[in-house]
């Protein structure tokens, strides 16, 4: 089984480039997002309704890639949108996507580092970013500074290390989390956490069979479809039901102070 669809990392590339343990930028989720991403439909409304409730009416998406995620987001109705991410190529991307909407601006934002986007966001959303980078705790800390107090962070982040192998180290992953983990780099941010909880319980077991077992070392576009049109819907129904107590991916929503 495949990954999720952000974790398609350069797999349809010709030549897919191999990282290291980790990286220092965005550049490795950038890559994750440009060369092999899928559409993945079912996935992408999940995620993006598990996500929506959280959400101001401004909102900043880093590592926004070619824009699948930020797709949904632009559907919204929201005020502002910001996407961002560090690649040209996928800059120029969206600012040709989005070049006849006054309410989405496209920015260049590199973490760690000063986040430049031109005036506060309510809520900033970040879909297996976090991930890439060394000094999470950083990251968050500059990604609340440009949150209005009382303001949210809302993190999806690849999930267990048990379930970490080839493909993490491929695209620049330094980690994967778990529930606590994403909590003590939330906290070590000064932030608070509203809740965090594991999602996708049968993709994480097909993750764990294909490539912690099985040795496989990239999504098969074949399985990416039966995982979107089988996996994804059966998961998302029996979570409506019952929090899993292990998952594909970790949620977490964080709090900015309201007095900062």
């Amino acid at each position: 089984m495949p990954g999720s669809p952000e974790e398609s990392a350069a797999t349809s590339a010709t030549n897919p480039p191999v990282f290291g343990p980790g990286a220092q930028s965005l550049d490795s989720a950038t890559c994750e997002n440009a060369f092999g991403a899928t559409a993945a439909p079912h996935y992408r409304q999940w995620e993006y309704d598990l996500v929506s409730p959280f959400l101001g009416r401004s909102v900043l998406e880093v590592g926004s890639g070619i824009g699948y995620f930020a797709e949904k987001l632009a559907d919204g109705g929201l005020d502002r949108l910001v996407v961002s991410d560090t690649d040209e190529a996928c800059l120029e991307r969206l600012r040709l996507t989005y070049a006849d909407r006054p309410d989405v601006e496209v920015a260049e934002v590199a973490l760690p580092g000063p986040v430049q986007i031109g005036g506060p966001v309510e809520s900033v959303v970040a879909m297996n970013v976090l991930e890439h980078i060394e000094d999470d705790a950083q990251a968050l800390r500059d990604l609340a500074a440009v949150v209005t107090p009382g303001g949210r962070i809302v993190l999806w982040v690849p999930a267990y290390m048990q379930l970490y192998g080839d493909f993490d180290r491929k695209v620049g992953h330094f980690r994967r989390y778990t529930p606590g983990t994403i909590r003590a780099a939330v906290e070590r941010a000064d932030l608070r956490v509203r809740s965090v909880r594991p999602v996708n319980f049968l993709g994480g077991l097909a993750w764990w069979i294909a490539v912690r077992r099985g040795g496989a070392g990239r999504p098969d576009p074949r399985l990416v479809w039966l995982y979107d049109n089988i996996v994804v819907p059966t998961s998302r129904t029996i979570e409506r039901a019952v929090r899993p107590p292990f998952g594909q991916s970790v949620l977490c929503v964080a709090d900015v102070d309201p007095s900062s």
